[in-house]
């Protein structure tokens, strides 16, 4: 037979492109317009109806960039349309961007009701289903001039409303009542579903040509200048190869509807309200007309948003929950980043998401649902467990650059040995279109064929695109069972996982460790006040519970600040969102989360004040908010005084001032004959150099051991030209490496204290157009010296390091997660090896051989590498943080200004002393009017690290510790209380109890293996 494929092909293509999807609409005729341009920020719909409006032409422009105007649409069904499918058609000047990267809509009826989302793959609205001829039509459009912002990763001044001018963007098109010619709607349909799948076969297999005949078939049928009165005709010739079944061993496809909407990214968080509130009412119109519909939704705050802003839109989702047509999903407050939150934020997002689901809507979500963070840490599989999760999905990891992950189904081990069990979509993608050639990807790539058969695939535009649509249904319907495709059915994500655990659970293998992004390493760093007023705002919440605790049980009539507390812990975990606190949104978005985090420090000092206030009388007091004892120099007043203080506790200052060690804990500084001045206290003797360097760090509880590696210097600032290959804000790119320049020249160098109790180098260099003041700062009886960092940061696409070389010999290296630390090696033997160059840290990084080791703390910082460094005496280890960037996409002034931060070096620290020390750096003393109040709870062995304290959620009074194995071993500890105790429990994170609490007559006895978290709930009598 001879070869006409490419012809039948072409013949095809013109005829659907030229004639027949033009002919989904048999008539059409204009709607009126009319506008008002709301003023400002989005106004509420009650307004808009009281708007001034004026008629408006289609053709003319409008919408100047983040401004909303509101068109009024008004016509009425002519009476030739008689018991036709009528609706209304609108685009408001949609252009070639992505859908939810340019104008959206919502449209409300002449009452203000919402009825439907407007976006660029679904303008449509079902006006009648069997129209009245002579009725009248009254709509309202909310339209939305969002900008595009990411084009090409070009700087713009589009990311922020202060700087996006007031040209208008947009030029409306049309607004039209249309018929909707539902056979040659389906038509369209049938080709696509048929020719997509067609082009996956393979030439040689029959079934490519079968299709390819009837295609062709159809053609003949058609009459393309009578599209609607032969559509039906046409598609009869299609239906015998639409109705053959797959093949009993086709791949089983479980399709969920999805939009994964960025809470923040190219538009601010005002924005994301309205696109969750016109995808999730598109969501609840496409059920009534489609009942097999499962929308899977995670982010409990949008959920909340539309509760707040749409009362109409969030009865139609809990209906729709009822019927089963949705699926909250996710568990979490937000779909946060997944390595920069602390530990017990990580834990709020699964508390304050579960907690919104189950009394919201009545919904026990079972997973974590995270398809786009930047890499997941290895804390995630024992807080899955611990907040009632059984499944954790995410997609994100196909996005390696260097290394495919080999698994699409199996058991993610944790830590501390908790496993979940884990699917990745083959699919390679949260947005599918129901295309065949995503369908025969998701095939072909699965990596667990014969041992499991199914995968899932999320469907449906994100972002603001509008969700799922009914052509994808209607395709879905199509692909259920059909020859040379896997099979589709539409269900929930929790009836994939019940029944991928059923065929593969037993026999799935297992990842263990972190699950590292082979991208988007950048975002451990950029936007550096973000990161920052997160990391601040963690430990001021964490102070802030534990003092209005102690105030709680202290003093009956204190009200603990439940609210307000709920509601800044809210706040946080908003912009712990994976494109905010990774610092990849627009400029408006970072602007605004540094305004939130100042209101919110303030506001937790004023709660914490307030608290501290009602523990009692008494004198100027230290607060520990740390659950380690301190030893430190504090300023009162302007004066250094040397205090002690348990963990968890207050002391007076002058007998915290009185208790500290004798004589020997002084500071001294002495200059040299060239330039050096050395700094020393009864632990260290550190070396400066005329250029502001470390050249020594002695250690003299080891024996006077030199901590810097042989001819290197500490705290070297290093600059490197940064330019990733696209995604700016994201990225920082291996090649950055090739050049760098040290900063060695220093304006001046000069000691600034001199003891008794603190002595200070204070260094000033400067640099392209930058300048950066840092003091070294070492105190009586500390072992940590501190580099505090004043900059003034101006450069343009540059990444500034601090480099530590040490003369350590590691082989790996120990990094603070939530709940725990993770090693990695410091060599790069394998490809896995090598495509970690760059790490997240939290509050310590740490490096050691045999019998020592030496830490790294910082109070913000999280990007962090280390390497390994060859020296005349053998092999050390170089440290370096990660300071500041400066890209220019999609922030074109990312970082510019002055920062303000600290880091500190620890030498000879174990791995309690990096515990102890981040908190310490990390929790400042506080000094306030208080009597002396014991710790309200201690144990006995540090390396059970108290991470909170709290009271019950639920109101009962009932005290909330959560704490955990911190040093990767096992522990036995007795917890004791400075209250009396009726009863314990061990909780879930949720604060339901799992067992009674281990007690005696001392206290409660803990039994935790390594890393392990644990959650009790004490009952005060």
């Amino acid at each position: 037979m001879h070869d006409d494929r490419q012809l039948v092909e072409g013949r095809l293509g013109r005829a659907m492109r030229q004639f027949v999807r033009p002919a989904q609409y048999a008539a059409r005729t204009p709607l009126a317009l009319s506008v008002w341009h709301a003023p400002g920020e989005p106004v509420p719909v009650a307004e808009a109806l009281e708007g001034t409006y004026e008629p408006f032409e289609p053709g003319a422009v409008w919408g100047k960039p983040w401004s909303t105007s509101w068109f009024r649409l008004r016509g009425e069904v002519p009476a030739a349309w008689e018991g036709r499918h009528v609706e209304a058609v609108v685009d408001p000047g949609f252009s070639g961007q992505g859908p939810g990267f340019q104008a959206e809509g919502l449209l409300y009826d002449a009452s203000g009701v919402p009825l439907k989302g407007i976006h660029p793959r679904n303008r449509h609205l079902t006006v009648a289903a069997r129209a009245v001829g002579g009725e009248p039509v009254h709509l309202l459009l909310e339209a939305a001039a969002n900008p595009a912002v990411l084009r090409d990763f070009e700087p713009t001044s589009l990311g922020d409303v202060l700087t996006a001018g007031d040209r208008p963007i947009y030029r409306f098109r049309a607004a039209d009542l249309a018929v909707l010619d539902e056979d040659v709607w389906h038509l369209v349909l049938d080709v696509e579903v048929l020719s997509e799948l067609m082009h996956e076969l393979d030439a040689d297999r029959g079934r490519r040509h079968d299709i390819l005949r009837a295609l062709e078939r159809m053609l003949d049928a058609l009459d393309l200048h009578d599209v609607h009165g032969t559509a039906a005709a046409a598609r009869a010739e299609l239906a015998e190869v639409l109705a053959r079944p797959a093949h009993a061993s086709a791949h089983r496809v479980s399709a969920a509807g999805h939009a994964h909407i960025d809470s923040a990214w190219l538009w601010p968080l005002r924005e994301t309200v309205r696109k969750a509130s016109r995808t999730f009412a598109n969501v609840t119109a496409l059920a009534r007309d489609y009942p097999e519909l499962v929308f899977a939704c995670s982010q409990a705050q949008q959920y909340a948003w539309v509760k707040e802003h749409q009362p109409h839109i969030w009865d139609r989702i809990k209906k729709a929950v009822a019927d089963g047509n949705w699926a909250p999903v996710g568990s979490m407050w937000v779909e946060s980043d997944a390595n920069m939150p602390g530990g017990e934020a990580l834990a709020r997002q699964l508390v304050h998401g579960k907690k919104f689901f189950r009394d919201e809507l009545g919904v026990e979500t079972q997973e974590i649902w995270l398809p786009d963070s930047f890499g997941y840490t290895a804390a995630f599989p024992q807080l899955a467990k611990l907040a009632g999760a059984k499944w954790f999905l995410t997609q994100k990891l196909s996005w390696n650059r260097t290394n495919k992950m080999p698994h699409h189904t199996f058991w993610w081990e944790g830590i501390d040995g908790t496993r979940v069990f884990t699917h990745f979509p083959p699919v390679d993608t949260y947005n599918s279109q129901f295309h065949a050639s995503e369908l025969a990807h998701a095939e072909r790539n699965f990596a667990e064929k014969g041992g499991a058969s199914q995968s899932l695939v999320p469907f449906g535009w994100g972002d603001g695109g509008g969700g799922p649509t009914r052509e994808m249904l209607e395709k879905a319907r199509r692909l259920r069972s059909l020859e040379g495709s896997p099979r589709v059915e539409i269900e929930k994500p929790a009836a994939f996982f019940a029944s991928a655990y059923e065929e593969y659970g037993a026999k799935a293998p297992v990842w263990s460790g972190e699950l590292y992004l082979e991208m988007h390493r950048a975002t451990y760093t950029t936007q550096a006040k973000t990161k920052q007023g997160n990391r601040r705002s963690e430990h001021a919440l964490r102070e802030a519970e534990l003092w209005c605790t102690a105030a709680a049980l202290r003093d009956p009539s204190y009200a603990y600040p439940y609210e307000d507390l709920d509601r800044i812990w809210k706040t946080v975990l908003l912009h712990q969102f994976h494109d905010i606190l990774p610092g990849s949104s627009i400029a408006w978005v970072h602007r605004e989360a540094r305004e939130t985090y100042a209101r919110v420090l303030a506001e937790l000092d004023v709660l914490t004040a307030e608290a501290a206030g009602r523990l009692g009388g008494g004198e100027p007091s230290v607060l520990n908010a740390s659950p380690y004892p301190r030893s430190e120099v504090v300023d009162h007043d302007g004066q250094l005084v040397h205090v002690d203080v348990a963990g968890l506790g207050t002391r007076s200052l002058a007998e915290a001032a009185a208790h500290t060690r004798g004589p020997g804990a002084r500071a001294a500084a002495t200059r040299e004959a060239d330039e050096k001045i050395v700094l020393a206290n009864e632990h260290l003797t550190v070396t400066i150099d005329g250029d502001g360097l470390l050249t020594s760090v002695r250690d003299v509880a080891a024996g006077g051991r030199e901590v810097l590696a042989p001819g290197l210097r500490g705290n070297l600032l290093q600059l490197h030209p940064d330019h990733p290959t696209q995604y700016d804000a994201w990225d920082l790119d291996a090649h950055y490496r090739h050049t760098r320049t040290d900063l060695t020249d220093a304006e001046s160098v000069e000691l600034v204290e001199d003891g008794p109790l603190r002595v200070s180098v204070r260094v000033t260099r400067a640099f392209g157009a930058s300048r950066v003041t840092q003091e070294y700062r070492l105190a009586a009886g500390s072992r940590r010296l501190d580099v505090v960092t004043d900059i003034d940061w101006q450069e343009s696409e540059k990444v500034l390091k601090a480099a530590f070389p040490l003369d350590v010999h590691a082989e790996r290296s120990a990094a603070e997660i939530q709940f725990g630390h993770v090693h990695r090696p410091t060599h790069a033997n394998t490809g896995w090896d090598a495509a970690r160059y760059e790490i997240c840290a939290h509050r310590w990084l740490r490096v050691a051989e045999e019998g020592y080791g030496v830490a790294l703390l910082n109070d913000s910082t999280y990007g962090h590498d280390v390497t390994r460094t060859p020296h005349d005496r053998g092999l050390g280890t170089t440290v370096r943080l990660t300071l500041l960037r400066a890209p220019h996409s999609p922030d074109p002034e990312t970082d510019l200004g002055t920062h303000r931060f600290t880091y500190a070096l620890l030498p000879g620290a174990t791995t309690g002393d990096a515990v102890a020390g981040g908190l310490a750096l990390n929790l400042p003393l506080r000094i306030a009017t208080v009597p002396d109040v014991a710790p309200l709870v201690a144990v006995d062995d540090p390396a059970v690290t108290i991470e909170s304290v709290k009271l019950a959620e639920d109101r009962s009074g009932d005290v909330v510790v959560r704490l955990y194995e911190s040093r990767g071993g096992r522990a036995s500890a007795t917890l004791s209380a400075a209250f009396p105790v009726a009863g314990a429990d061990e909780t879930d994170l949720l604060e339901r109890p799992l067992r009674p609490a281990d007690t005696s007559d001392t206290g409660l006895a803990l039994h935790l293996r390594p890393f392990q978290i644990l959650t009790l709930r004490l009952r005060p009598v």
